[in-house]
């Protein structure tokens, strides 16, 4: 079988074309620049263009909270006067994002990624629509390479149109009138010259020259047609940057995709659409109206292209250097004309390219915070295809048809493993084995089926090329087809599935996971899932935070360890030799060289460990060395593991003994019950790093300071500041402690001119500061261990960018009741109690179950997967055997799985002497043991070792609760959300379910005194403190204010009355 490619390597390969071929082709583009009297030339050099090395080291990036980039520098030559003096000087041009070692880019210290795009073809495309009477025309519609659309229809009096817009259209003789063509010229160059001669006739006396047809066409494009325009070269200019150049240029990729479809042999320099293009657009749109040949199917594969790593950066450069040319220019013309000496430094500044590549890496929709939370999520992120984006679709606006998959997606893109919502269909992944060509389109590679096996090729197959050719799509073994024991196979040919035989195959898929994406190809036995719970496994393993102690799993599907390696989080060896020196930070290894003399030359290679450094997901990325001083090492071992990883392979969870059981209704609707030993024994514990941050300002009185000096807070609180007054790395920090003393400078005038400051003054002699603490403190949950404190100062001294502060802490999170867990086959749910150890059920070897799963989620949900996976586990676990299973196993037999999961449990039965592990009567379950009464359960319990993930929905994350806190300034009512230590807002539905319980007094404190009720609210903070009753409030809260008001302005006046209790009269007044 073929080997794997490497995972990473769409985002490697598309950044490696942009630097050797992309980049030169900008810098060649960039033109000559003169002054206004051409006295001075501007001109680069760019075929010697160099790229320095980035000025911070890969790993120091993140930790300086700088930008990894690396700076272009262009010779460029001055020449001036009629001497012709040249001047030549190499000139920093700008910066430019480089790639680091995993694939991804480093923005201000964050790891983010550039995710791919797919989109239209640049090319022609013939299509039929309805109009809003039904009646069908047809239309061909040429996409730019800029995006711009140029659209033709045909309609039933043979008129053939070229629309401007969705209300606007002019005949297609003004164009071609227009870009320099006669009407001699029109007729003798098509394929139907009684057509254009009938519309010609129809149109007599429209437009007779070239500047008449501008003209008119310049009238239609700016919805001037009643103007009086004639032709002037402004107009021309206009409509050549309008019109021709937006939807007009095709490039190479739409000049090679329109000689193709029109069999035209214009060279594919010509990236411009030329008047034979339209004319032959317009013969095959009558041969279309008229039946002859195909309309194009817009969601095959073939007319989409992939926009890479190599196309998105490239755009911004073109823009970069357009502004770079403005900004030359007007530097050139202004020192021509102050006669100030030239140099060619003086007239390059490389703020146009650096504030064109930070726009693009901050704001751009393609460059995406990268899902740090285990490996798998950051492979799977660099694999991502996007159909939204600039050019692309939109969420709201695209059809069912755009989401759909289809055909010539297999082996290219994963049909199961999508976003869930509104991005359902848009948002996809890369098949295994699928690639990008320099094109754009995404290529599968398939094996040339051949009478022996010595002589089968790997040929890469385009999406335009599968249909020509018959592909085996069976999962049967290919010793079966060629000995014929099979006469009919399977096979996909023109967007069909058919029954051919063996000899009629041209190619078959290399393997099994020829069409999965690296989420699902590690799901095992997959093949039992429905296609639901696939995809919310493969959803789920990316959100599994990583463990403190991960295990390999029993069960796997054999990718693991590539899927470990290809994420760049395992450190691998890349020589030969002996370890020196092993410990937590750093790895020596001692490597030889052979020289041309024969002599060995040893160096020492340090690989430093990544210690408890935080994720952008807030997970802990820290690496273990597997290997001790003096171990012999090949290229290509693992020296040390990383997150979720264990010697090399991906471990994303633990192995658990679960048992699928109904328990007194505490596993009701994906609920689960775990035992207390995995939580002392930590094993679903995991580590997460907070980071928090605050500025250091200039404020218009003055700047901040940061100081242990903190008169308004109480020294148990700043007990952790050291004399900076930042926290001590390593301390122990709870919620409310101080981890940075700030003051901030106020006016001082007005706190002591307050009476009650006076006060304070005369009486206890205290001097009141002029300056209000602005502390940056522990919120509520972040307790832990301070493992970090930076100050990170702005990239450019001369900024007026404030100082941050970043203080790391370190927290270690055991599970707990709301916590998520789930399996790999879409097997999730929520924590719902925590048993002893002696309550739970026990095999009958008295081992206690683990956790207890519902039964009624697998029937239901038809992932039955899980119930394979959970035996076969369980066999692996007494036989000390790791099962590596690829999927979709009954091409070898019929119910090949489940005869290899009872033959591993009757194996391990007889080995381990444990009769139990395998009963004939009632093979995969066993009797349990209660472990509340010692009596075994009536019926055998289906019991086994899965495979579980703690996910990142935590508790800790999501809890919260408010007594009171901050309220809005314009509705007085309290904020909303966790981050706003915000309120729950009671609705019409709750008010109902109160209204139902009679709870009348508690619904009018909800509605009133909690809610916008501003008088109440201070009287029962004072009654509270005073320790008086809660009164009624007699008065209404601002909501109902507003209510009045709005019915004042319907002309509707409401008042208040009331009886007086001491002399029973009656008033009213005005709300």
């Amino acid at each position: 079988m073929p080997v794997l490619p490497e995972l990473a390597q769409i985002q490697f390969q598309g950044f490696n074309r942009f630097v050797h071929e992309k980049l030169l082709q900008e810098l060649g583009d960039f033109p000559t620049i003169k002054d206004t009297d051409k006295e001075v030339e501007f001109r680069s050099i760019s075929e010697r263009y160099q790229l320095g090395q980035p000025s911070v080291e890969e790993k120091d990036v993140a930790y300086q909270c700088v930008t990894y980039s690396s700076d272009p520098y262009v010779p460029v030559q001055l020449t001036r006067g009629e001497d012709e003096v040249v001047q030549e000087e190499d000139v920093r041009t700008g910066s430019i994002p480089w790639m680091n070692s995993k694939g991804t880019f480093i923005i201000n210290g964050v790891a983010r990624v550039l995710a791919s795009q797919i989109l239209r073809s640049p090319g022609i495309y013939y299509n039929r629509e309805s109009d809003q009477n039904g009646v069908f025309t047809y239309t061909s519609t040429v996409i730019s390479d800029r995006g711009g659309r140029f659209k033709s229809e045909m309609d039933r009096k043979n008129n053939i149109w070229v629309r401007i817009s969705k209300k606007k259209k002019i005949s297609i003789s003004i164009l071609l009138i227009a870009m320099g063509l006669n009407k001699a010229d029109i007729l003798q160059n098509v394929c139907y010259p009684k057509i254009f001669l009938d519309m010609l006739e129809r149109q007599e006396g429209a437009v007779e020259s070239t500047e008449d047809a501008i003209a008119e066409l310049y009238k239609h494009l700016y919805s001037a047609t009643d103007a009086d325009i004639s032709f002037s070269e402004s107009i021309f200019k206009e409509l050549q940057k309008r019109f021709f150049q937006h939807r007009f240029e095709l490039g190479q990729i739409g000049r090679r995709n329109l000689n193709m479809k029109l069999t035209s042999d214009i060279p594919e320099t010509e990236h411009f659409l030329l008047p034979q293009d339209v004319l032959a657009v317009a013969d095959h749109l009558i041969e279309i109206s008229y039946g002859i040949g195909n309309l194009d199917d817009i969601d095959h594969l073939k007319n989409r292209r992939v926009r890479s790593v190599a196309d998105s950066p490239q755009e911004q450069l073109k823009l970069a250097l357009n502004r770079l040319e403005n900004s030359i220019r007007q530097n050139l013309s202004r020192a021509v004309r102050r006669k100030r000496v030239i140099m060619p430094r003086g007239l390059v500044t490389p703020a146009p390219v650096i504030a064109t590549f930070r726009e693009f890496s901050g704001s751009h929709p393609l460059s995406q915070f990268l899902d740090q939370t285990n490996p798998l999520s950051e492979m799977v992120h660099k694999r991502r295809l996007s159909s939204v984006g600039p050019g692309g679709l939109t969420r709201r606006t695209a059809s069912f048809q755009a989401r759909d998959i289809h055909f010539s997606h297999y082996g290219r893109i994963r049909p199961i493993e999508t976003s869930e919502g509104m991005n359902a269909g848009l948002i996809s992944s890369l098949a295994i084995q699928a690639g990008i060509s320099h094109s754009g389109s995404l290529h599968s590679p398939y094996l040339k089926v051949s009478k022996s096996y010595e002589k089968e090729q790997l040929i890469d197959s385009s999406p335009n090329e599968d249909d020509y050719y018959r592909i085996a799509t069976e999962n049967l073994l290919i010793s079966q087809w060629r000995t014929g024991a099979r006469e009919l196979i399977l096979v996909r040919y023109r967007q069909e599935f058919i029954s051919v035989l063996w000899e009629q195959v041209d190619f078959r898929s290399i393997h099994p996971l020829h069409y999965f994406s690296i989420g699902a190809s590690l799901i095992p036995f997959i093949e039992h899932n429905d296609a639901n719970c696939a995809l919310m496994g493969s959803t789920m393993q990316r959100q599994a935070v990583p463990l403190i102690n991960p295990e390999r799993c029993f069960v796997g599907t054999g990718l693991e360890s590539q899927v470990a390696s290809d994420s760049g989080n395992v450190v691998v060896s890349g020589q030969e030799g002996q370890i020196r020196y092993s410990d937590g930070n750093i790895i020596e290894l001692l490597s030889t060289n052979e020289i041309t003399n024969n002599n060995l030359v040893l160096h020492v290679i340090r690989n430093k460990l990544r210690i408890y450094e935080r994720s952008n997901s807030n997970t802990c990325i820290h690496q273990k060395s597997t290997v001790l001083p003096g171990d012999l090492l090949r290229c290509g071992e693992v020296l040390a593991d990383g997150a979720a990883t264990v010697r090399g392979e991906s471990a994303l969870g633990r192995n658990i003994l679960v048992a699928y059981m109904p328990w007194e209704g505490y596993n009701f609707e994906d609920a689960v019950l775990i035992s207390e030993r995995l939580i002392y024994e930590d094993i679903s514990t995991s580590f997460h790093v907070e980071r928090h941050e605050v500025e250091v300002c200039i404020t218009n009185q003055g700047p901040e300071r940061v100081t242990k000096q903190i008169p308004q807070l109480d020294d148990h609180i700043l007990r952790h500041l050291d004399d900076d007054g930042l926290v001590e790395s390593g301390s122990w920090v709870e919620a409310g402690d101080a981890l940075v003393g700030k003051l901030t400078p106020q006016e001082g005038a007005d706190s002591s001119r307050a009476p009650e400051g006076r006060l304070l003054q005369a009486i206890f002699g205290i001097q009141l500061v002029d300056a209000r603490e602005s502390c940056l403190k522990v919120p509520i949950g972040g307790r832990g261990r301070v493992t970090d404190v930076r100050w990170v100062y702005p990239e450019d001294d001369t900024s007026d960018d404030s100082e941050v502060i970043h203080i790391y802490i370190l927290q270690k999170r055991k599970i707990q009741i709301g916590d998520k867990i789930a399996g790999r086959h879409g097997n999730k749910g929520i924590v719902s109690k925590i048993l002893p150890r002696q309550d739970m059920p026990y095999l009958q070897n008295g081992t206690p179950v683990d956790m207890i799963l519902s039964p009624l989620g697998v029937p239901s949900r038809m992932n039955v997967g899980q119930i394979f996976e959970c035996l076969l586990g369980l066999a692996g676990e007494f036989s000390e055997t790791h099962y590596r299973i690829v999927p979709f196993d009954e091409r070898y037999e019929r119910e090949a799985s489940r005869k290899l999961v009872f033959s591993e449990l009757c194996k391990a039965s007889v080995s381990t002497c444990n009769p139990w592990v395998f009963e004939p009567d009632n093979p995969g379950k066993s009797r349990l043991i209660d472990g509340r009464t010692g009596n075994p359960f009536a019926q055998p319990i289906t019991t086994g070792k899965a495979y579980m993930m703690k996910l990142i929905h935590q508790v800790d994350d999501k809890i919260h609760a408010r007594s009171s806190g901050p309220y809005a300034l314009v509705t007085q009512q309290p904020l909303k959300g966790r981050s706003r230590r915000g309120g729950q807002r009671v609705g019409e539905m709750e008010v109902w379910a109160l209204e139902g319980f009679g709870v009348s007094y508690t619904l009018q404190e909800m509605l009133t005194t909690k809610s916008d009720h501003i008088q109440a609210r201070y009287k029962v903070l004072s009654a509270i403190m005073t320790g008086k009753p809660v009164h009624k409030p007699n008065t209404v809260p601002e909501s109902f204010r507003l209510l009045v008001r709005e019915l004042r302005c319907m002309g509707l006046s409401l008042e208040y009355d009331f009886i007086t209790e001491e002399a029973l009269e009656r008033h009213s007044e005005t709300i």
